[in-house]
């Protein structure tokens, strides 16, 4: 099942409206609670998102369906069916955000909640870089490629797949590159679904696992040119083929039938990173 969940975030995530206010950038990237040697709770800001985790309680990850201001506050409202919200501002100290209780009114807000306060420090704990690192490169990536993949641009997709997923900057994709893709998944999904970190780790371990079989069923299925990586062009062929596939009336057709489950299961994976 893991090996879906790169294209299951993917495919999932197009389906969403663009939001009209992003995150600031001066807002972006990790905050902490507590003392920076020892922090009792990091919060990450990318784009149009907030991922909180610590070390007993669930993870909540918020990815901004809209935003608006009020009352001098950023007021985000999140996918899923519980709708969460998030509140969020600029202070003296760093970052203030609210929670609001489920059962608070959007009216009634921010009320007299009392904020947490966040602050930055001069480098993420070497354990929680190690932890969350890669889940949180997926998550910022993911708003690139949503940026990408509904732009309606012909390969835009593609070539946003692997700038996001090219570590060694060659421009192609190793297996080891998709299979991180897939580790990153696994963290955002785990993290969306409320896991604790011990469970935020199992996931990406098990998503570790399955990334490398994934990995290695897509380089076999789309590197045309047997070199071991993965291109642009290669994952954008069938797009680019498009208006060629016309076609011929000679000939009698023949049976189709013994497409196997693996090979549904593999173009399944391509379709949902081209986002088709």
């Amino acid at each position: 099942m893991k090996k879906t969940l790169l294209a299951c975030a993917i495919t999932a995530a197009l389906a969403l409206p663009a939001t009209a206010q992003g995150v600031p950038e001066r807002l972006r990237g990790a905050w902490f609670a507590g003392d920076c040697a020892d922090p009792t709770a990091m919060l990450v800001m990318t784009g149009r998102a907030a991922a909180r985790v610590e070390a007993e309680a669930p993870a909540r990850l918020v990815r901004f369906r809209e935003t608006r201001e009020l009352s001098g506050w950023t007021f985000a409202t999140g996918v899923g069916a519980e709708a969460p919200r998030l509140l969020y501002r600029a202070a003296d100290e760093g970052l203030e955000t609210i929670e609001p209780e489920a059962k608070t009114r959007d009216d009634r807000l921010p009320g007299d909640a009392r904020p947490s306060v966040w602050r930055r420090c001069p480098a993420t704990p070497p354990l929680l870089a190690a932890l969350h690192g890669e889940g949180i490169a997926f998550l910022a990536a993911l708003e690139h490629l949503e940026a990408a993949c509904g732009s309606g641009t012909p390969g835009a997709c593609a070539t946003a797949i692997v700038q996001q997923g090219d570590i060694s900057g060659d421009s192609l994709l190793s297996v080891a590159e998709v299979a991180r893709l897939v580790r990153g998944a696994s963290w955002v999904v785990a993290a969306q679904e409320g896991s604790t970190q011990d469970v935020l780790f199992g996931a990406v371990g098990i998503g570790g696992l399955a990334g490398v079989v994934t990995a290695r069923l897509l380089m076999d299925s789309v590197d045309y040119d047997g070199d071991g990586k993965i291109s642009a062009g290669e994952l954008g062929t069938d797009a680019a083929n498009f208006a060629r596939a016309t076609g011929t009336p000679a000939g009698t057709p023949l049976r189709t039938q013994g497409l196997t489950e693996s090979a549904g299961m593999l173009r399944g994976l391509v379709d949902g990173l081209l986002g088709r």
